[in-house]
């Protein structure tokens, strides 16, 4: 037990440490330098209805390279007078049926966002991952558990252009030293918003 204690404290810190030395590398805050755009924004170019093609590990952080395949739609819609989004997600495959949504909101002071991803399969949403845009690059970064394991979760979202987007997660287990990618989504524009 005090074993198990010690191991999810150092994860702890570890995590903490990583996080921190991520903080750090983000733009500067608003009045402590040259002045930086709104992010509350990012998203827009996604506010629409897409063709989802995804391709999930079947058994992350377990040393396998299976894959299974998904196809179906994603239909993103701004709430909150556009403070926030909702991605609702629909995809199948020979691997089963997943059907999710992922609540993304901004903060102004932060100038980040917060990804919240819930699945219907169990109805429970997971910790949030946090980042914002770089020169038309989202990297959001989290902490979660796999199976009891303390684990970092990164999430890349890619604008490949007006009509395509590819969005990527992975894990750590070594504070992000490597990473093991487990989703990858390519979106294409079926409709824009009305």
């Amino acid at each position: 037990m005090q074993n198990t204690l010690r191991l999810r404290f150092g994860s702890a810190l570890l995590v903490l440490a990583w996080l921190t030395m991520y903080a750090l590398a983000m733009p500067a805050q608003a009045g402590s330098g040259p002045a930086s755009p709104d992010g509350q924004h990012d998203f827009d170019w996604e506010i629409g209805t897409w063709k989802t093609e995804l391709r999930r590990l079947a058994k992350p952080l377990s040393g396998s390279n299976e894959w299974a395949e998904y196809s179906g739609t994603s239909v993103i819609r701004k709430v909150l007078g556009g403070r926030a989004n909702l991605v609702e997600l629909r995809v199948e495959g020979p691997g089963g049926r997943i059907e999710g949504v992922s609540l993304r909101l901004y903060n102004p002071q932060a100038r980040q966002w917060s990804l919240n991803y819930a699945s219907v399969r169990n109805g429970a949403m997971t910790q949030p991952v946090y980042g914002s845009f770089r020169e038309g690059r989202g990297e959001f970064f989290g902490q979660d558990s796999l199976d009891g394991r303390a684990i970092l979760v990164r999430f890349i979202v890619s604008k490949i252009s007006d009509d395509s987007a590819r969005f990527e997660q992975a894990y750590s287990v070594d504070g992000g030293r490597t990473w093991e990618t487990n989703w990858v989504a390519v979106d294409r524009r079926v409709a824009s918003a009305p």
